[in-house]
């Protein structure tokens, strides 16, 4: 990667691919891309100066990145494989990699930790990183979602040799890592377009265990299924929430909305930790983070203040709005797992309030392959309101619909609904605590849900809390 001084991204407007994209513009490369259409993160890369081009055709390639020998081109498997501009890169014998190849690199040069998992992974790395970012130790943070503490998907460092990387088991993207200390939060199985099985997903997982590197470190949920193949000289912790393992969270008590809990290492205990993100289902993410920064040699002190400090992640179990009428919280939960563990925190922060969740499919494949399992989540809920399917990179698949899910959602209070009438349909309903899901566009929606209901407040009612 040495050789390059430019940088071109062929669908730069995505989660990783842009903050690989701030990474070579903050190292003083030229950076610039494609992506199919305008969002808030493509307004941001061009505000911090990365040209962003929304038209596929080739002319819109700066010139400047047509010279071959400087110019790298990165790409993601959702790229088609007839994109004009893909097909001229690839007629001029341009360098094109994928983008778990130029992570891949980076982790070779540097201390990758590398988090992976079906879910969990995106707030576990999130937090690792900002355990790391804050204390004494420092690290580098390439993130699958923008961190609230910072406004972005890229922490960078100038004195740390730590890169924190969210393994992406997607394409096997995760296979192109050299990690020096890595986490599994989760195997079940997943992608199935692309693995078939679900054996082969889970021996995927293994594959990727075996390339830590020789004196690194393996941190792993307890009880997942999986046998990982460590080199030798790799060390193997486990951690759990309340289920055992070298890492753990015991005396874990709710109470006003907070919650803490006492952190438990192989050798001590960090007691009386505030989760800054009071759901349930971070004290476990909170563990696996905690255990790789106290590996780290991040103190004790500086844990509890991280984990306190902490304020989550766009899209993940963020809370968009309060009334005294109604709670709105925005959540990127869209595999099954992700659902149950998502309703039980909300359940479990909400105990005797009724909760109203709208989900969006995503990608006809994973809601053909889990439409049972999608169904048995969402009777959890209360009430359900059911969106399209969005595809995604998927064309169609013939039978597939949300109406797989609908059909076995086990609740009396469930309606099919478009996205185009979703706002007039909330209009009707009597609305407590209200949450949004899926990995779609529905975050489309969360600006203009939150305007309807900061409208439905009435004068005598206390106002909105954003």
């Amino acid at each position: 990667m040495n050789t390059f001084t430019k940088y071109y991204f062929l669908g730069i407007g995505g989660i990783g691919m842009s903050a690989l994209a701030r990474y070579f513009n903050s190292k003083g490369f030229q950076v610039a891309g494609y992506d199919r259409t305008e969002t808030k993160l493509t307004k941001e890369l061009q505000a911090e100066g990365i040209g962003v081009c929304f038209d596929e055709d080739i002319t819109q390639i700066p010139e400047d990145f047509k010279k071959e020998k400087n110019t790298l081109v990165v790409i993601t498997p959702a790229v088609p494989k007839n994109h004009p501009q893909l097909l001229y890169f690839q007629e001029q014998n341009f360098n094109i990699q994928k983008r778990a190849q130029v992570l891949g690199s980076i982790t070779k040069q540097s201390k990758g930790i590398c988090i992976a998992g079906t879910h969990g992974k995106t707030t576990t790395s999130t937090i690792a990183a900002h355990l790391l970012y804050q204390s004494h130790v420092n690290c580098n943070a390439f993130l699958g979602g923008i961190a609230n503490n910072y406004k972005t998907n890229l922490l960078v460092s100038k004195e740390s040799n730590l890169v924190v990387i969210e393994a992406d088991e997607y394409d096997r993207s995760f296979h192109q890592l050299s990690p020096y200390m890595a986490v599994i939060t989760s195997a079940d199985p997943d992608h199935l377009d692309i693995y078939e099985t679900a054996d082969a997903f889970r021996e995927s997982f293994e594959h990727f265990t075996s390339l830590i590197r020789t004196g690194g470190v393996l941190i792993m949920r307890k009880g997942i299924d999986i046998v990982p193949q460590l080199k030798k000289g790799v060390k193997l912790y486990t951690y759990s929430m309340d289920e055992g393992g070298d890492f753990s969270a015991e005396n874990i008590r709710t109470s006003n909305g907070e919650i803490r809990f006492d952190f438990v290492t192989p050798t001590d205990r960090v007691a009386n930790v505030r989760l800054g993100v009071p759901a349930r289902i971070n004290i476990e993410n909170s563990v696996a983070a905690m255990a790789l920064a106290w590996l780290n040699g991040v103190t004790a002190e500086e844990l509890r203040a991280g984990i306190s400090s902490f304020s989550g992640i766009y899209r993940r179990f963020n809370l968009v709005c309060k009334t005294e009428k109604t709670v709105y919280m925005d959540d990127y939960a869209h595999h099954p797992s992700e659902l149950n563990a998502s309703i039980s925190s909300i359940r479990n922060l909400y105990p005797d309030r009724k909760i109203t969740g709208i989900f969006q499919p995503h990608l006809f494949s994973r809601t053909r392959d889990f439409a049972p399992a999608f169904a048995e989540a969402l009777s959890q809920l209360d009430e359900l309101i059911l969106l399209d399917i969005y595809p995604a990179r998927e064309l169609p698949i013939e039978g597939v619909s949300s109406e797989m899910i609908f059909r076995d959602v086990k609740l009396e209070n469930k309606t099919l609904c478009s996205s185009e009438n979703l706002l007039s349909l909330l209009k009707e309903k009597d609305l407590d605590v209200l949450v949004t899901f899926g990995a779609g566009d529905i975050d489309k929606m969360v600006p203009k849900i939150k305007e309807q209901l900061k409208k439905s407040v009435i004068p005598n009612e206390s106002p909105i809390q954003i």
